[in-house]
């Protein structure tokens, strides 16, 4: 029975019949009142947002909206009053003008909000792990998808808010993550491990800004967001996978390096295909491990 069940959800993923069943798993859940976070954060683990309702999780489970849907009204109200106070305040001193980069606005408003903003705000986004930040604030731009601009303003950034949020925590678990990847790798491609310490590029990866990025500039725009949905639920491990999945991937290419100028500059360029490839492939690897439920 077990067998039968695993062919048929295989035959239904393999004519497109599971993204229509998780569609409707997905819209039944939204349509409790009030949401279960409890339910929503499994759904998120177990599949991929469907992309017209990822915004709106997103918010949900971020806590830019609360499990309430009478108080939504209300809270967007202000949350876009808070979003404009913030950026009226950064331009009447001068820190942001007309011509900044939405990104970098973000990015400057949540410094600003959490009470990390210093005089020197220019040097301060140089700072590693704020450039990884940024990163992720413009990719973040580009795949939130709203028509209406004041729109799409206020809400990526109060999403970028809550997976800021989730960076600063798994900021203080990089070298464990390191620890692991490096454990993981030995384990699922021992050639491989010991070409790139053998050439001492396994230590040299951009371990830093592929985390708190969340790779974002790293995976194309267009598959990121399935790394980002576990991501928004806290389980920022999947990392891990898409590390090691993505060295895996390339190593053909990397195998055949012997200095880490050219292990860099191929990790630096990957195309979309590719990035589907890395995601599709960590994400499965992420779930049969039975990490699913750990952070």
């Amino acid at each position: 029975m077990a067998d039968e069940r695993n062919f048929r959800s295989s035959y239904y993923e393999k004519v497109g019949f599971r993204s229509v069943e998780e569609k409707r798993s997905l819209e039944i859940l939204l349509k409790e009142r009030p949401f279960d976070k409890a339910k929503l954060k499994q759904f998120c683990l177990r599949f991929t947002v469907p992309a017209m309702h990822r915004n709106y999780l997103w918010k949900i489970l971020l806590d830019v909206i609360p499990v309430y849907v009478d108080s939504h009204d209300f809270i967007l109200n202000q949350r876009r009053a808070e979003f404009h106070d913030l950026q009226k305040a950064l331009k009447v001193t001068k820190i942001l003008d007309d011509y900044t980069k939405p990104h970098l606005m973000f990015l400057t408003m949540w410094l600003l909000r959490t009470r990390r903003a210093k005089l020197d705000m220019s040097t301060q986004l140089e700072i590693p792990l704020h450039r990884a930040m940024s990163r992720m604030a413009e990719t973040l731009w580009h795949i939130i998808d709203i028509d209406c601009y004041e729109e799409k303003l206020v809400d990526t950034y109060w999403i970028l808010c809550g997976l800021l949020d989730q960076v600063q925590r798994l900021h203080k678990e990089v070298v464990k993550l390191r620890e692991y990847v490096c454990t993981l790798l030995e384990r699922e491609d021992p050639e491989l491990y010991k070409h790139l310490v053998k050439i001492q590029a396994l230590h040299n990866i951009p371990y830093d800004i592929w985390f708190c990025s969340c790779f974002a500039g790293t995976i194309s725009n267009g598959s990121i967001a399935k790394i980002w949905d576990k991501i928004a639920v806290g389980a920022y491990r999947i990392l891990i996978f898409v590390t090691v999945v993505t060295l895996t991937t390339l190593r053909r290419i990397l195998l055949r390096y012997e200095n880490i100028d050219g292990i860099l500059d191929t990790i630096s360029n990957i195309t979309e295909e590719t990035s589907e490839v890395i995601v599709n492939k960590a994400i499965e690897s992420w779930q049969q491990s039975g990490s699913t439920l750990i952070s």
